[in-house]
């Protein structure tokens, strides 16, 4: 089985008349996701690569029946984009958005409560469930139909450690990338929480990097709820203090958030833990063999 996105997934792109929103909208079809509409105001009316083009989500629902967003728009679009999303309905958005400030994605945090509505991102690669479907920009010839879930704050982590997956003949479940940036809808435990209830899906690995402190949290919660082998890498063990490395929330700001602190959070929870990417394959397969 699979979390979130699957066969019956109906996409919409927002922003697919752009750069981006075009060119990953090609790479989702090829895939074999079902790409029902797009959006982008004033293009209503043409189409993208088949695809026909709406001026609102609201009316891409209505005429196709989307349930799920992919958001390819400029950081200063990106929330209300979001809004637009929520308003219309659609259950699952996946914002690709990177640079959204940190003030408007509370605010939209807040709009979310008690909607039916799920946030992946901002700053997210996207997600892959294996041989269903692509929603974002993840890379899929490297994804293998399997039993593994990978939960991901590091899109490019993502694809070394799916690869190395594939490569030692394992295959994944669903691939969440749930953003690299401070204020994110999706977190380790809400993605832990659906692995949990998954019965395909035999072992989770976790990629971690520096900043925050959501990789204790979901160690806490592996510690006490989740029954299911775990495994991790945690990237940024070199990285200096007070110094964004690469994602906005990769910065430690104290204690809590060094590659240190989060290992060790990680093995007192009994998760193992890889030195590599490659280690992480080759932990999983001698675990599981």
């Amino acid at each position: 089985m699979s979390i979130l996105v699957n066969k019956d997934t109906r996409l919409v792109v927002q922003g697919i008349t752009g750069r981006d929103g075009s060119f990953h909208t090609r790479q989702m079809l090829n895939y074999g996701t079902k790409v029902v509409a797009g959006v982008t105001p004033g293009k209503g009316g043409t189409e993208v690569e088949g695809v026909p083009v709406f001026n609102s989500v609201a009316e891409a629902v209505r005429k196709t029946g989307a349930n799920t967003s992919v958001i390819f728009v400029p950081a200063k679009f990106a929330p209300n984009a979001i809004y637009e999303a929520i308003d219309a309905g659609i259950e699952l958005i996946v914002c690709i958005s990177e640079g959204i400030p940190t003030i408007e994605m509370v605010k939209v945090i807040a709009y979310l409560k008690d909607k039916k509505c799920r946030l992946i991102g901002p700053n997210s690669p996207g997600l892959v469930s294996p041989g269903e479907t692509k929603v974002g920009i993840l890379p899929g010839h490297i994804f293998k139909k399997g039993n593994i879930g990978v939960i991901s704050r590091s899109g490019t982590l993502t694809y070394e450690i799916v690869d190395h997956i594939t490569r030692t003949g394992l295959g994944q479940s669903t691939c969440i990338g749930i953003g690299g940036d401070p204020i994110i809808g999706t977190k380790f435990i809400d993605c832990l929480e659906l692995f949990a209830q998954d019965p395909e899906t035999e072992a989770v690995v976790i990629v971690g990097e520096i900043g925050g402190r959501d990789e204790q949290d979901a160690a806490e919660y592996i510690k006490k709820n989740f029954k299911k082998p775990v495994f991790g890498f945690i990237a940024g063990k070199t990285a200096p203090p007070d110094k964004r490395m690469g994602h906005a929330g990769a910065i430690i700001s104290g204690t809590a958030g060094t590659a240190a602190e989060k290992i060790k959070a990680f093995e007192s929870a009994g998760i193992k833990v890889g030195e590599t990417p490659a280690q992480v394959a080759e932990l999983i397969k001698s675990t599981l063999k």
